[in-house]
């Protein structure tokens, strides 16, 4: 188990505030009656990543004196960590050597989890298009030039047309790309009827969420010819 404890002096918060703040788009108003500048989803996309990692993180402040965050972790002991560390940094450059440059589409509604998905991806070096329902994905693909993007990343539940019909109608497009490109299903369901269901709309693969990055590079990995 690892412990980080990260400590400043700055401005502080009211104790009411501490709740609020992994709420997307939460700042707090500063003594100077503006906002003390950040986009508000720092701290939404740092829980999310905890979370991810089945650790926790805890917050003690007061107004004036500053913060203290507390993050909680606990990772597998590596049986050699000079082999391991050699194993992963080899595996990492070539896995980001694979996926450079590669072109993702990501249908996703929840805006927090777009940005954490396409962090991941960029940081593998491929570039994403995000679409925040079904039907934009559709049109997103629809327009696109044939074999502009190497994989479909689709969540299930979304607003105006969920994953499944729009992986149907990706599929049911008239172009060689739509019938070939991977299409990979993310949800929270992990039931064999969720599985089997996705398959049936025509993807290619399933991943529960909160997808686990390493995971979702291994799927893509397999998938992208």
């Amino acid at each position: 188990t690892l412990r980080f404890v990260i400590r400043d002096t700055g401005i502080g918060m009211d104790k009411e505030f501490i709740p609020k703040l992994f709420e997307p788009f939460a700042q707090e108003e500063t003594h100077c009656g503006g906002m003390f500048g950040s986009t508000g989803l720092g701290m939404a996309i740092t829980r999310n990543i905890i979370d991810m990692m089945n650790g926790k993180i805890e917050v003690e402040s007061e107004k004036g004196k500053g913060s203290v965050f507390t993050v909680t972790v606990t990772l597998k002991a590596a049986q050699n960590a000079e082999d391991d560390n050699k194993s992963d940094i080899s595996g990492n450059e070539t896995e980001k050597t694979e996926l450079a440059g590669r072109h993702i589409l990501m249908a996703e509604d929840m805006f927090i989890n777009a940005e954490i998905l396409k962090n991941i991806l960029e940081s593998f070096g491929m570039e994403v298009d995000h679409a925040p329902d079904g039907k934009a994905c559709v049109d997103m693909f629809s327009e696109s030039t044939a074999g502009r993007y190497d994989a479909v990343l689709m969540d299930i539940r979304m607003p105006v047309m969920n994953g499944l019909e729009a992986a149907e109608a990706i599929r049911s497009l008239d172009r060689e790309d739509a019938r070939t490109i991977p299409i990979i299903a993310m949800t929270a369901n992990a039931f064999d009827d969720d599985v089997k269901l996705s398959l049936q709309a025509g993807m290619n693969a399933h991943l529960t969420k909160p997808v686990e990055a390493p995971r979702l590079i291994e799927t893509l990995q397999k998938l992208i010819k």
